[in-house]
This record gives structure tokens, C-alpha cells and sequence, in this order.
């Protein structure tokens, strides 16, 4: 990946950040957290990644993100220095569940040891 990608990747999830914190005021984004952005190498597309505290809504949430993606993309568009604004392309992050899977996973196999060796 260029430095020219890792650079737009940060200044668009920046922006965006601020997009949601300031201009969305929608209550069902308040718990939405921007937690990364990969750019395509000619910069056209922008994969959004984001996380949400409440599971039960993802699904919701992720429509009303792709229905306001053109008023996304304008405020980021009249944000930041590109010649093009990227299409955004938006994806629930699913680290935190993956995290979650995991650690229980741990829990089980320690429980395991502890009854075993009694």
C-alpha cells in the first residue's frame, strides 16, 4: 500500500468521524464509531468500516447508512482536497464480536483446566 493511500485512508476516516459526530443527528448513529477506511490504490472507492455497541441494530443502522451515503459523500467531498470524492462502501467491523468469540473460547479452556485438575 502507497503512503499515498495510508494518508487518504486517515484524513477520510477523520472526516468522516466528524461528519457523524457533527452533522448526523440522527439518534441511531450516536453509538456508530468509524474504526477504519481502506481506499481502492486509485483512490475511487472507500471501504467503511464501523462499529456499533448495540448488535441488535446493525442491520438497521447499515441501511440508513447506505441510504445517506450521497450526503455522506458530498460532506466529505467538500472536506477534504481530492480531485474525485470516493464511492464509500459501508461494513460492520465485526473485531469486536471476533474479540469476544475469542476470549470466551479462553474462558471455557481455562474452566476446563481448573475442573481437570482437581
Amino acid at each position: 500500500m502507497s503512503i499515498r493511500q495510508e494518508k487518504v485512508q486517515k484524513m477520510i476516516k477523520e472526516e468522516l468521524s466528524l461528519i457523524f459526530l457533527n452533522r448526523m443527528k440522527d439518534p441511531a448513529f450516536s453509538l456508530v464509531t468509524i474504526t477504519g477506511v481502506k481506499v481502492t490504490p486509485d483512490l475511487k472507492i472507500a471501504k467503511v468500516f464501523v462499529s456499533m455497541l448495540e448488535k441488535e441494530r446493525r442491520d438497521s443502522v447499515l441501511k440508513k447508512l447506505n441510504s445517506l451515503k450521497k450526503m455522506i459523500r458530498t460532506a466529505l467531498a467538500q472536506r477534504i482536497n481530492l480531485k474525485f470524492a470516493p464511492e464509500l462502501l459501508f461494513y460492520v467491523d465485526e473485531t469486536a464480536d471476533y474479540v469476544d468469540k475469542m476470549e470466551e473460547l479462553f474462558r471455557q479452556i481455562n474452566e476446563n483446566d481448573n475442573n481437570g485438575s482437581e
